[in-house]
């Protein structure tokens, strides 16, 4: 097993080889590998093929991938730099239909593009610039997410999560993660639970790598006993993280699985707080507007190398599913901290 980290740098920029630098979340946690991307096209096969996945960590390598289009980019002209960048974020675009921080990376790319009369060189330098200031901003706002998080977290409190929210799944910190981490850092004994999150077993390789590098106290559980630990008196609140907020009537739309952990601790009376970046609130689309991806069902069929499904069988393999804002009793920002039904009112002014 990996040993060592305690501070997960996810993605980092190499400004000397002019490359975006990942850690490998498919090699997790049995070895940390890298990956280098001196391309778009790198970059979009890294988020396809989940080598760096999280809403937010999607979003800025997304953005660095904005960068890299125009780095490469034989383009002469100013216009023709353009074109090549907008076909750059059709791609992007195209990898995870689901995670609302990769287009909002991807249209504050664009528009900062748009936005120079410059020379190609002075607008290849400034995209490099601003994708660095998404991930500078990502790690500050995990932080005050932490911060406010904390304070709703008891001391003592036992703690169930799902999936990875954590600095994995961001630039640095982490989300849900980061509001159990605060906690732990601000002297709180905290007991977390991680539920594996099939099929792709996020909890217990990602969430449990980075709570053992932090060393705050958790189990890994599996998905299908949450609502027997609630039952037990063993929950006291659930946090998770998002891939995307719908603003207008507080739908989260999270790794499959968070609806079955909303509706347990409903029914048993658990608070249940959803942690998320601005970024990850989507002020435009209504719920039924939003693409749920369907991932391969191999995904369902194999645990690493070994099939456990007899051959010839079908699967169904929808990435995230849809908790409605009944079952949410508070979403944790960088802002505030706020009931579902009042998003879009505070964040539109």
């Amino acid at each position: 097993m990996v040993t060592g980290l305690v501070d997960v740098e996810t993605l980092r920029w190499d400004g000397r080889r002019r490359e975006l630098v990942l850690i490998d979340q498919r090699a997790l946690p049995a070895r940390l590998r890298y990956v280098r991307c001196g391309s778009v096209k790198d970059v979009a096969a890294a988020i396809r093929n989940m080598t760096v996945r999280g809403a937010p960590a999607i979003g800025v390598a997304a953005a660095f991938g904005m960068a890299l289009a125009a780095m490469r980019s034989k383009a002469r002209s100013r216009e023709k730099l353009l074109e090549d960048l907008r076909k750059a974020r059709e791609m992007l675009s195209a990898t995870r239909p689901t995670a609302v921080n990769l287009f909002w990376a991807l249209d504050r790319m664009m528009k900062k593009a748009e936005s120079m009369s410059t020379d190609r060189q002075t607008i290849v330098s400034e995209l490099v610039k601003e994708a660095q200031k998404i991930h500078d901003e990502d790690v500050q706002m995990n932080k005050t997410i932490g911060r406010y998080g904390a304070e709703l977290i008891k001391d003592g409190a036992r703690v169930l999560t799902h999936c990875n929210a954590g600095a994995l799944a961001t630039a640095g910190y982490g989300t849900a993660i980061g509001v159990i981490r605060y906690a732990h850092e601000s002297g709180k004994k905290i007991l977390v639970y991680a539920s594996e999150t099939r099929p792709r077993l996020q909890g217990a390789k990602l969430t449990a790598f980075e709570l053992k590098k932090l060393k705050i106290p958790f189990y890994v559980v599996p998905d299908t006993a949450v609502a027997f630990l609630m039952s037990k008196g063993m929950i006291d609140c659930v946090v998770v993280g998002a891939d995307r907020i719908i603003a207008k009537t507080g739908h989260v739309i999270n790794k499959i699985g968070t609806l079955s952990a909303a509706i347990n601790a409903n029914h048993f009376k658990i608070p249940f707080y959803v942690a998320a970046p601005s970024s990850t609130i989507d002020l435009h689309k209504k719920v039924e507007e939003v693409k749920i991806e369907e991932r391969a069902e191999d995904e369902v069929h194999y645990v690493g190398k070994t099939r456990i499904t007899p051959t010839g069988v079908k699967a169904v393999n929808y990435a995230f599913d849809i908790t409605p804002p009944e079952l949410v009793t508070a979403v944790i920002t960088e802002k505030g901290v706020f009931k579902p039904e009042e998003l879009y009112r505070f964040l539109t002014g």
